[in-house]
């Protein structure tokens, strides 16, 4: 009986390593805003507290998504879905501390929002259709809000 050779296939629930390295990316970048953002905070820019906590979240998320990724794609929108809304409380805490600083409505926007988005996330693990796709509308409308925020800020603190 010879034994037949099996092709390398994913695990039935398990999501692919170019999909668990995106998940995991995307929290790993808001690390390294969050950095860059609690190095001019401490040049004068503001309160840095949440900026550490938005650190310490979105490393656990990274770690959280890749361990998520193998149970299959309900594990990961409950994981994105917890992130979101606690990132999403933070950022909006920071932006509204912020405001007097200017530039800070599109941190308040995109905290609002993640919040919203988390709580859909984590209901859409729980259907029996859930897929990533919401994820990618959510990624690039975080860019989208990091990009006018960055432009802002960047704005409101050159020199005249």
């Amino acid at each position: 009986m010879e034994r037949e050779e099996r092709p390398n296939v994913l695990p039935r629930f398990g999501l692919g390593a170019l999909s668990t390295t995106l998940l995991v990316a995307y929290p790993l970048f808001d690390v390294g805003c969050a950095v860059v953002d609690i190095r001019s905070a401490k040049a004068g820019r503001g309160p840095v507290r949440g900026l550490y906590a938005n650190v310490a979240l979105s490393t656990l998320t990274a770690a959280g998504l890749a361990a998520a990724a193998g149970h299959g794609i309900p594990a990961v929108l409950r994981v994105w879905g917890a992130w979101a809304i606690t990132a999403g409380l933070v950022q909006l805490i920071v932006g509204v501390l912020r405001r007097g600083m200017g530039g800070q409505w599109p941190m308040i926007a995109g905290g609002a929002i993640s919040t919203l988005a988390g709580t859909s996330f984590i209901a859409q693990a729980g259907k029996g259709d859930a897929s990533l796709t919401n994820l990618a509308g959510y990624a690039f409308l975080g860019g989208v809000f990091f990009l006018v925020s960055a432009m802002r800020l960047g704005r409101t603190n050159s020199p005249a």
